[in-house]
Parts: structure tokens; sequence; C-alpha cells
């Protein structure tokens, strides 16, 4: 494969990608990915509460949020939360991680605690629903070690990370 893209990367080529872990103070997971320019912030916050439909059934849930800076891109975008309402788009990538992240994690051992993964893009240039799996799963897995003796085994089964491949031109190249 001899082709490459603008940058410069052969198009079987990542971007570079770097994490920088405890980014922020108070929550119990918390991840910078860079990946290449695109920039990814995921904090991972503990409650001691579930969902309404697993409550009484011991179990704990995993579940995801995600959006982007209004500058994130080159061109600014409203935050949806002023437009009233959150767009097709967000919800699915939301859907995407959650499931991704819970794929990992046997429930029941969490018992009646929600971890909620929030995925901020700080600066997109690609592949930012790839990097939120990835940085989420990082801040997943700190606050779950932040939870300590509060466990009796550890609820992380796996682990999952992401990349994307398209077809550019008729030719296999990583997306991310």
């Amino acid at each position: 494969m001899k082709a490459s893209r603008p940058s410069g990367r052969a198009v079987d080529e990542l971007r570079p990608v770097t994490f920088q872990r405890s980014y922020t103070r108070y929550a119990e997971g918390s991840v910078l990915g860079i990946f290449g320019d695109t920039r990814v912030l995921c904090t991972a916050s503990v409650e001691d509460r579930v969902p309404p439909f697993l409550r009484g059934s011991a179990r704990g849930w995993v579940t995801a949020e995600y959006g982007m800076l209004p500058r994130a891109t080159h061109t600014r975008m409203p935050r949806e939360a002023a437009r009233g309402r959150q767009g097709g788009r967000t919800f699915e990538i939301q859907r995407l991680i959650g499931r991704s992240l819970r794929a990992v994690v046997e429930l029941q051992a969490l018992g009646e605690r929600t971890i909620t993964i929030d995925c901020d893009v700080l600066q997109a240039d690609g592949g930012t629903r790839t990097a939120a799996i990835t940085t989420g799963y990082l801040a997943l897995a700190d606050a779950l070690r932040s939870l300590g003796g509060k466990l009796r085994r550890d609820p992380l089964h796996g682990q999952v990370a992401a990349v994307s491949v398209g077809i550019y031109r008729g030719e296999p190249m990583l997306v991310l």
C-alpha cells in the first residue's frame, strides 16, 4: 500500500495515539485521548443508584453520553442543548459507546451502581466515535479500579478499543 493522504500517513497507518489518565480531578475515571489532531475527554462517574428498570435486581448499569464542543470543528456549531434537542447522530453514537462498554462489564458484579461515561470531543479531525469508545474504556477501567474493596470481584471481563476502516477509490484504508 503505497498511497498516502494529505497528512503523509500511509493508508494502513494509524494516527499517533496517546492518553493522559487522571486528566480531571473529581471523576472516578478521566482520560484525555489524543488521536492525531482529534482530542476526546472521557470521564467516568460512579453513582450508587440504577435506572428504574434495574431497581432491586442487584445489577448495575453502564451508559454513555457524547457531545462535541461548539468549536470542535472548523466552524462553530450551536450546542445541541441550545437547540432544545439532541441530534440523531449524537444519539446513535451514545448508544454505540454504551453498548460497546457494557459488552465488557459483568453488570451483576457492579451491584446496584451506575457508571456514566461522558465523552466530549474537544477537537474533531476524524474518528471521534472510535476515539470515544477507546478513551471511554480507559476511563471506565480507572473508575472500576477506584471502587477497590467495594466490589466482590472485578466486573471487567474484557477490553475494548475501536478503529474504523473504509474503502476509498477501491482501496481499504484505516480511517482513524
